[in-house]
């Protein structure tokens, strides 16, 4: 994701129903934003630091500076300084990073109360994830005593909220069962929730449910869908899996063998899986599909083919 889409994101964010009356806290920051789209984070930083003394966006975004290492090393004591300026001046994304800030104790003592009153007020500006910020501290038991109820009541509302990631995080509590009891069957709920709504890591989360028939009854023909969904959008950990379904589609009944469009899609996903894994054991498996698939394959389909892995992989670099 580049720094612009990042930037926008956050803008949305921040600027949710906190307007402050009679202005814009957008307009006068519109060369800084502009700057920051480009990658020119010296005069980004300088635009956005001469507005910070009245302008919260502007304390808002110098904190993201910090928080993302933009053109600068990673300060998360500076980052929680300019969202806490923000945050008093009601920039909601602001609200959420504090509550982050007091949870971890960033340059303060922890203080888990503190970090779930921002976190209630972040939500109610908008913010619907925080409530799920607000759960983890309970469910987790480290800042707060645990109140594993409580904790899951409020990470269900933000999910119920339309947050995606409050989604994928309720399922994971779930599936891991590690901090909450187990339930497959509702992890795979809130997976397809979440996947529904293009969440990547969702979507493969869910794929490997439905193949190995976690939380309900496998669904191999579903699950393919849902991993080359993840596998399409650069999700580096669906492409063997997603191969590998494919290896294990059924064969044309004419012929007996793969389809040619599966066979095609078995070389493109290993491949892509070739160029990115390291473990030794899943490099085994990768060449033993690849020697498989180049036996039947026909030579003159893998310059083509190739080319597409290429591009796929330039596309999406190291996700």
């Amino acid at each position: 994701m580049t720094i612009h889409n990042v930037f926008a994101i956050f803008l949305l964010l921040a600027v949710a129903p906190c307007a402050l009356a009679g202005g814009n806290l957008d307009a006068a920051l519109k060369p800084a934003q502009q700057a920051l789209a480009a990658g020119d984070y010296k005069k980004a930083h300088a635009l956005y630091a001469r507005h910070a003394a009245k302008n919260p966006l502007a304390q808002f975004t110098l904190g993201l500076f910090y928080k993302n290492g933009w053109g600068r090393p990673v300060d998360p004591v500076a980052a929680c300084g300019w969202f806490e300026k923000a945050a008093h001046r009601n920039i909601p994304a602001a609200q959420q990073f504090l509550g982050d800030c007091l949870a971890q104790g960033v340059d303060r003592p922890v203080d888990g109360e503190a970090a779930v009153g921002w976190y209630r007020k972040a939500a109610a500006s908008g913010i619907a994830y925080a409530l799920c910020s607000a759960g983890g501290l309970y469910i987790e038991g480290k800042t707060l005593p645990r109140d594993t109820r409580r904790g899951l009541e409020l990470c269900a509302q933000a999910a119920q909220a339309e947050s995606p990631p409050a989604m994928l995080r309720l399922a994971d509590y779930y599936r891991e069962g590690a901090d909450v009891p187990q339930d497959l069957a509702v992890a795979r709920y809130w997976y397809r929730q979440a996947a529904e709504r293009h969440t990547t890591e969702a979507q493969y989360r869910l794929g490997v449910m439905l193949a190995e028939g976690q939380g309900g009854e496998p669904a191999l023909n579903v699950a393919l869908f849902w991993l080359e969904s993840a596998a399409s959008e650069g999700y580096v950990a669906a492409y063997l899996p997603t191969a590998i379904l494919y290896a294990n589609a059924e064969v044309d009944p004419k012929t007996g063998a793969l389809k040619p469009e599966h066979l095609a899609k078995i070389y493109l996903w290993n491949s892509a899986a070739k160029a990115r894994a390291a473990d030794p054991t899943q490099l085994a498996e990768i060449g033993r599909i690849e020697k498989l698939v180049l036996a039947v394959m026909p030579e003159t389909w893998r310059p083509d083919l190739d080319k597409r892995v290429a591009e796929h992989l330039a596309k999406y670099g190291n996700n």
